[in-house]
């Protein structure tokens, strides 16, 4: 990876209005160093959102927020489920690369360079707030020792899946709630003894606690300021069955009260229409508070869309035009939704096809910092994406997945190369012509599939812990 200055010199751009610049080579306008606030969803397909092809679920306010920045249409999230993926977007590595390659107890090495390191280094206030979930178990020190002077939520990926917790963490401390919890006996994830399980008196909804804080956290910290607010929703109770209850948890159906919608439906689309309305009011707080044109927001998932909870991913048609969910890598269960917004930097109302990935984050917020990102990273900054410049691309983008055999996937320009188990065919999709991966072209074009073999061999590290293995297939 080319240094900040190398970079800057080659692309031609300074991140900042065009326009003269001072000594310092800051703007006269705006300071060189933005806050920057990275909302991630949890498990929110490629087509819930308005601005992406939704015509159900009501999302107004990231619909204007699309109209009022970039909506990228290739943007690929870290892996397929949570851990992964955000491992992936914490260490600007793709899951080739990267520590944590599954849902397992493997948590980011003490040593290793992460988003929150690099933006602290560079004086920034760096808060995370909801799920971290990066591995298993996560100690209470791990949002801090991986760079986030703030740390509010869940800590557990699997404590993560129940919305009225009986406590979260702030920092190192527990935080008691009022909820009441009612567990299965024995119950275990990941070897462990977990604290999942269904509210049995509800009275304090999490993911509302994590708006309040992340205003709280925009009103109380000096800028520049890193925000990584890592929403659990719509992500299910995965437990909620086994009490004979849906696991699409919220405090009400809202506008989809009366709807004739099966009751996890209407929990899901709540639960789209909530988190909405929360970013509407973070991005009206920074507007208010004179932080608008000074702040990226950008607003992503971290997979496809899933089937838990009791719903149908058809229902609401969640992965769009995209084929696969949540566990997939076919693209319903990598590609992603993601809106920038920087007014007066982000021209407004447009729409970027770059392929991008998570991996692409740490380059990106390290280039608006002023740092430079570690050799070991996989991405490339997007800041001449975001304004409008000429942008350099990946010759490939790559994912592995560990859950009962080892699926690979290779996105190389317009050419999709997937591997369900390193013993069985590579499959080819053509992405110009066949969006919904539904004509498998590997017959008629053998010299692109010997390229994708080629790079499924030699673009990830052997690791002992995540052999490729074909499972029971």
């Amino acid at each position: 990876m080319r240094s900040r200055r190398t970079f800057l010199k080659d692309v031609g751009l300074a991140v900042v209005a065009a326009g003269a610049l001072s000594r310092n080579g800051r703007s006269a306008e705006t300071p060189l160093r933005p806050n920057i606030i990275y909302i991630l969803a949890d498990d929110l397909g490629y087509g819930d959102l308005g601005c992406y092809g939704q015509r159900k679920i009501q999302t107004p306010c990231l619909d204007r927020m699309a109209r009022e920045g970039m909506r990228f249409t290739q943007h690929y999230a870290g892996s397929t489920v949570c851990a992964p993926s955000r491992c992936a977007l914490m260490t600007g590595r793709h899951t080739g690369h990267c520590t944590v390659r599954g849902n397992v107890d493997v948590l980011i090495g003490p040593d290793e360079p992460t988003v929150g390191k690099a933006l602290r280094q560079a004086g920034y206030a760096t808060g995370c707030i909801g799920k971290w979930g990066i591995g298993h178990p996560p100690p209470p020190d791990d949002p801090a020792r991986n760079g986030f002077d703030h740390f509010f939520g869940y800590l557990s990926m699997w404590h993560a899946h129940n919305f009225y917790p009986e406590f979260l963490w702030r920092n190192a401390e527990k935080v008691p709630l009022r909820n009441v919890v009612q567990r299965p006996a024995r119950f275990y994830k990941a070897g462990q003894e977990t604290l999942v399980g269904l509210a049995r008196e509800k009275v304090e909804y999490s993911h509302d606690l994590f708006a309040t804080e992340a205003l709280r956290f925009i009103a109380e910290r000096p800028s520049p300021f890193f925000l990584f607010l890592s929403y659990t929703i719509p992500h299910a109770n995965n437990e909620a069955r086994l009490f004979g209850s849906h696991g699409m948890e919220v405090p009400d159906y809202g506008p989809y009260e009366n709807e004739d919608w099966p009751d996890p439906e209407k929990g899901k689309a709540a639960m789209i229409t909530r988190l909405d309305g929360d970013v509407g009011r973070l991005l009206d707080e920074l507007k208010r508070r004179g932080l608008d044109h000074n702040t990226l927001v950008i607003f992503t998932s971290d997979n496809g869309p899933h089937k838990e909870g009791g719903i149908d991913p058809a229902f609401f048609n969640s992965s769009g035009p995209l084929r696969g969910i949540k566990r997939d890598l076919y693209e319903g269960g990598i590609r992603v939704p993601m809106i920038a917004r920087w007014p007066g930097r982000i021209e407004a109302g447009t729409v970027c096809d770059h392929l991008s990935a998570f991996w692409d984050m740490f380059p990106t917020f390290a280039e608006l910092a002023g740092v430079d990102v570690p050799g070991t990273c996989d991405g490339i900054s997007l800041v001449p994406a975001l304004l409008g410049k000429e942008q350099p691309r990946h010759r490939h983008l790559y994912w592995e997945f560990h859950e009962g055999r080892s699926k690979q996937a290779v996105r190389m320009g317009k050419w999709k190369a997937v591997r369900l188990g390193p013993s069985r065919p590579i499959e080819l999709y053509d992405m110009e012509t066949d969006i919904g991966e539904r004509h498998n072209v590997a017959d008629g074009h053998p010299a692109v599939v010997a390229r994708a073999k080629s790079i499924l061999a030699q673009v990830r590290t052997d690791e002992r812990r995540w052999p490729l293995n074909d499972g029971n297939v």
